[in-house]
Parts: C-alpha cells; sequence; structure tokens
C-alpha cells in the first residue's frame, strides 16, 4: 500500500497540521486503545483485562524512561526523521499485538508500543516544534494539542466500529496501515532544522554554576509538578465515572459528566491559544492546577448536580496544563537542549501516570470519595510548586534555528 501524501508541510500551519494529525493517529492508537480493546483481546487470549492495561503501564514506564535519550536525539538532528521512526515502530507493535495468541507476545507487543511512544507522542512532537520554530514555538505548541486532543473522541468510534466489524486483531492492522500511510509521510513532509544557533554571551564561573543551580532547580519544580498532575489526570480520567458515583451521582449524571471532559479541554486550549497566550505559561499553569480542587470543592457544596461542574474544571485544568509540558520549559530554558530536558522533566510524570489508575481505583475501593479529596491534595501540592517559579525566568531569545527546505 503507498502513502497517500507525499507533499511538504511548509510554514508553521503546515507542520501544525502536519503534527496535530500525526499526533491524533499515535494517541488514538496506542494510549487511548486499551479502553476499547482490551476486553476483547482478553477474552480472546483467555486473560483478565488486567494484564492489558498492566502491559500498557509497563509501555508508559517504558516510554518515560526513553524520554531523555529521545530528546537529547531531537536536540542535535531535529525530530522529522526520529517521528517518522515511530510510525514504523508503532504499526510494529500494531501487527505484533495483533499475532499475539498469549501473554509473552501481548507483553512483548506492548513494548515495542511503549518504545514508539516514548518516540512519537507530544514531548516529542513538542521538541520537534522547538527545533524548527525555536522561542516562537508557543502557539505551534498550542495548536498541535488542539487537533490531537479528538484523538479519543474520534479513536474510540473507529476503534469499536472495527472491533465489531472486523474483530481486534483487524483494528491494529488497520491502525499500523494508517501509520504507514497517513502519519509517516506527513512526518516527513515536516521540515529539516538546522543547528541551532549558540549563545554568544559570556558569563564568569560563579554566574555559569548559579544559572546550573537555578536551572536545575527549576526542572526539579517541573517534574515534580508534572508527575503530581499527571497522578490527577491519568487516575481520574480512568476512574472518573466510579469516583462520581462514590460522590452519590447516578450512573447517567456521572457518564454526562465525562462526555464534557473532552470539550472542556479543548475549550480551555482555545482560550490559551487566545487570551492567555498573551501571558506567561506559568500564569496559565498556576490556574491550570487549581481547577480540579476547585472543581472537587464544588463537588461537595453542591453534592452530585454539580458533577458536570466538577467534569468541566476537571477538563480545562487538564487541556491547559498539557499545553504546560511543552511552553513552560521552551520559555524558561529557551530552546538549546529544549528535548532533554523536556525527557528528563517528563520521566517522574510517566511513572506516576503509569501508577495512578491502579492506586486512584485502590483508593476508591476502600476509601470511597475520600479518594477525590486526594487527588484534590495533589494538584494543590502542583499549585504551590510553580509558585515557587518566577515568571522573569523566561529566557530573552538568544537562541533561534532556521529551517532548511520547504
Amino acid at each position: 500500500m503507498k502513502p497517500v501524501f507525499t507533499g511538504r508541510a511548509t510554514g508553521p500551519l503546515g507542520a501544525v497540521i502536519a503534527l496535530g494529525t500525526t499526533q491524533t493517529i499515535a494517541w488514538a492508537s496506542s494510549y487511548y486503545l486499551p479502553a476499547i480493546l482490551a476486553v476483547p483481546i482478553a477474552r480472546d487470549l483467555d486473560l483478565a483485562p488486567t494484564y492489558v492495561f498492566g502491559a500498557l503501564s509497563a509501555a508508559l514506564v517504558l516510554s518515560g524512561l526513553l524520554g531523555p535519550r529521545v530528546g537529547h536525539a531531537i536536540d542535535r538532528f531535529g525530530g522529522r526523521s526520529l517521528l517518522a521512526i515511530s510510525n514504523a515502530v508503532f504499526a510494529s507493535g500494531l501487527l505484533l499485538l495483533s499475532a499475539a495468541h498469549g501473554l509473552t507476545v501481548l507483553i512483548a507487543a506492548w513494548m515495542m508500543l511503549g518504545i514508539g511512544m516514548g518516540m512519537g507522542l507530544y514531548e516529542a512532537a513538542f521538541a520537534t516544534l522547538a527545533r524548527i520554530h525555536g522561542t516562537g514555538a508557543r502557539k505551534s505548541i498550542t495548536g498541535i494539542t488542539l487537533i490531537a486532543g479528538f484523538a479519543s473522541t474520534l479513536g474510540w468510534p473507529l476503534t469499536t466500529w472495527l472491533d465489531a466489524e472486523y474483530g481486534w486483531r483487524v483494528a491494529c492492522q488497520i491502525w499500523a496501515a494508517v501509520h504507514i500511510c497517513f502519519a509517516l509521510p506527513l512526518n516527513l513532509s515536516l521540515p529539516r532544522a538546522t543547528p541551532l544557533e549558540q549563545d554568544s554571551r559570556s558569563a564568569s564561573g560563579a554566574s555559569q554554576f548559579a544559572e546550573r543551580r537555578n536551572e536545575t532547580f527549576a526542572m526539579g519544580v517541573l517534574a515534580y509538578m508534572f508527575a503530581a498532575a499527571s497522578f490527577v489526570s491519568s487516575g481520574v480520567s480512568a476512574i472518573l465515572p466510579s469516583m462520581l458515583v462514590a460522590f452519590g451521582a447516578t450512573p447517567a449524571q456521572a457518564l454526562l459528566a465525562g462526555t464534557l471532559v473532552g470539550p472542556a479541554q479543548v475549550g480551555a486550549r482555545l482560550i490559551e491559544a487566545g487570551w492567555l497566550g498573551r501571558f506567561h505559561p506559568l500564569l496559565s499553569a498556576r490556574l491550570a492546577a487549581l481547577m480540579n480542587p476547585i472543581g472537587v470543592v464544588a463537588l461537595i457544596a453542591g453534592g452530585s448536580l454539580f458533577a458536570p461542574v466538577y467534569a468541566i474544571l476537571y477538563g480545562a485544568g487538564n487541556g491547559i496544563i498539557t499545553i504546560a509540558r511543552g511552553t513552560l520549559p521552551l520559555v524558561l530554558f529557551g530552546p538549546l537542549g529544549f528535548g532533554k530536558r523536556v525527557g528528563m522533566i517528563s520521566l517522574p510524570s510517566r511513572l506516576t501516570g503509569a501508577a495512578a489508575p491502579l492506586t486512584l481505583g485502590l483508593m476508591v475501593e476502600h476509601i470511597g470519595s475520600a479518594a477525590l479529596w486526594i487527588s484534590a491534595l495533589a494538584s494543590v501540592s502542583a499549585f504551590f510548586a510553580l509558585m515557587l517559579l518566577r515568571t522573569d525566568r523566561a529566557r530573552p531569545p538568544q537562541a533561534s534555528s532556521r529551517i532548511e527546505g520547504g
């Protein structure tokens, strides 16, 4: 089957559309896949669905461990070729998954998908944009999250239909074909980035040491903040309906609330792309960190009728924090070494995100609605961590990238 796209993603808009589309495909065919296929896969392989979700968790851990190396590679060579390779890795993992008849191949397939996730999800896309656009990548980062925010909205119905019509094995094979025929040529259409210009300013040994110390501190703060946010987003997203029922909502109210999370994420990203985009991204991140706790307070004060309010606030905060994963490191540290920094900062969040669904699920089972309070405390701790950073830490645009090709 021949690729269906052979053009070039010229200009910032073209790169955003290309990366937004490939990110939608990558998320829909990996992270969001078990939500639909875990049960049929487990049934066919005579396993409990827990094994499938456990394999996904292991894949997330592997992808996090690969993050710093992948980011460093993008810093050196750009992300165009690496993102294209990730599509081949995704396709290989999906084809291997479609051939699984036991636990061993199932785990091997998800390890392959974990490598693809480490090479081809948001962090790699953000680093690629930083290499193409330098300090001007903030709007482009927001743009791809706007498009890829529909990954579950588009991916879940498509995967459900493929499974119902052809079975889960064919569904995996079709997603593999989509990677090769659509995502791979789109990633290859991205412009090549030339080496970043180094900062020519000189500094004394003492000031260099102070700068490195401040940078290490800021990276530690961001790593903690994103780890806490990932624990909340991954955990709450996985068990939101049961958590709301534990708060007294009916199953119908909980389901309605769950459907509002996606639109709230996209709506918040539109606000970030417009009004909030005029301010330092620290302001957006701080406001986003408070959304979940405010929603919990509203739920406690208003009862189950406020379940939709909680879902909207939670979704809005989650949507903006996704953008902050790229924009905060870019503004605070600049584009030089951006990929490696983002990989290091994101590693703890991959670990907490992998552990969160099981951890919060057990909390709901044993302590009920108090689990939501724990998620609120995690968000509050992320807010106070961000208060340790200053908006005047933004790097001046001393480094930029040039684009070669069109």
